[in-house]
């Protein structure tokens, strides 16, 4: 079982920048897809970013690419999303997430972390 720890959220103006961190524990990350996922009031989690095992690939929702970039160090068994250019309908709670497998799409498991919000003011 792996635990997984989400942190870096805050509030920020529209424009700014933060970076998330997603540790890991309890069991390691280095042979597993990672992702990132969101969840807004009122909304369904959704989806954010996704990087292969070796962080070789990756991918993003259209609503982020080119502001937002997924990263891993596997040694450090951590994840991060850095996010710049924020807006407020970024808003939200946002999630780590190992992934079960990560081919074109990627296939989440029932493993998540607490969250961290992020809160971009206008």
């Amino acid at each position: 079982q792996v635990q997984l720890v989400e942190s870096g959220g805050g509030l920020v103006q529209a424009g700014g920048s933060l970076r998330l961190a997603c540790a890991a524990s309890g069991r390691i990350i280095t042979s597993y897809p990672m992702g990132w996922f969101r969840q807004a009031p009122g909304k369904e989690r959704e989806f954010v970013a996704a990087i292969s095992w070796s962080g070789g690939s990756t991918s993003y929702t259209d609503s982020v690419k080119g502001r937002f970039t997924i990263s891993r160090d596997n040694a450090k068994n951590m994840v991060y999303l850095q996010m710049t250019s924020l807006k407020p309908e970024d808003t939200a709670v946002y999630y780590c997430n190992r992934g079960e497998g990560y081919s074109g799409s990627y296939y989440p498991s029932g493993s998540w972390g607490r969250g961290t919000q992020v809160t971009v003011s206008s």
